[in-house]
């Protein structure tokens, strides 16, 4: 079952001669497990998209369903809570709080949203899962792009959403980066049960989607996925 639709989803910008038409009658859906990859040129409407699909944007036409529940009909309150408990983001620019040490970074979202987020033991096995436990301490000007990027999933997953977006993770990263940031999202897909998409101009991601989509000129296509074996990428 899906979590996340998108259903002939146009999207304009200006006015009059001005106007353009940025996404044209976008049909999308994500279940729990699956790892989305959504590729493309810059210029090309992703991030447009994915920012309607997490409600940051509202589309000139069409319509986005959330577990069933048509996102046009919820008020300002409601959409604001369903983007901070379903929906995480992982930014290009990662949004960390540069005055904030790792483990600050999560009370400030439990400041924000003080209940349903994961528990003490399960945040300590996910800092495990991804090799930050030792970074408790420092502050995101004193990590590396990788560990700061692995902070930011970490933060979007302590909120425990259904539903998390990413936005050119890999972007400015070498091959053997890229291959350590597919697994992680895939692993993320599968283990925790989350609805992965991922917007990006890297095809390398492509490996380890479930299904990818292209967007073109605002027009989106699926295209078919390259499945990994077993022992692919292995370390």
């Amino acid at each position: 079952m899906s979590v996340i639709e998108l259903k002939n989803i146009n999207k304009y910008f200006g006015t009059g001669t001005a106007k353009v038409h940025v996404l044209h009658d976008i049909n999308f859906s994500a279940a729990k497990g699956d790892l989305i990859v959504v590729v493309g040129p810059s210029g090309s409407g992703k991030s447009t998209f994915l920012t309607i699909a997490g409600g940051l944007q509202t589309p000139s036409s069409g319509e986005v369903i959330v577990e069933g529940k048509p996102v046009s009909e919820l008020n300002k309150k409601q959409r604001d809570k369903l983007r901070l408990n379903q929906v995480g983001f992982v930014l290009q620019s990662y949004s960390l709080v540069p005055y904030l040490r790792v483990k600050e970074q999560f009370e400030f979202v439990r400041k924000i949203k003080p209940n349903g987020n994961l528990g003490h033991e399960e945040l300590e096995n996910l800092l495990n899962e991804l090799g930050i436990e030792s970074l408790v301490n420092k502050y995101p000007g004193q990590l590396s792009g990788g560990q700061t990027q692995r902070v930011a999933i970490a933060r979007a997953l302590y909120a425990n959403p259904e539903i998390v977006l990413a936005d050119e993770p890999t972007a400015a990263l070498d091959s053997a980066r890229v291959i350590e940031v597919g697994k992680m999202f895939k692993e993320l897909a599968e283990r925790h049960n989350k609805a992965v998409v991922i917007v990006t101009h890297d095809t390398r991601l492509m490996d380890f989607a479930d299904q990818t989509y292209e967007i073109l000129d605002g027009r989106m296509s699926v295209r078919k996925p390259t499945h990994i074996t077993n022992n692919q990428f292995e370390s």
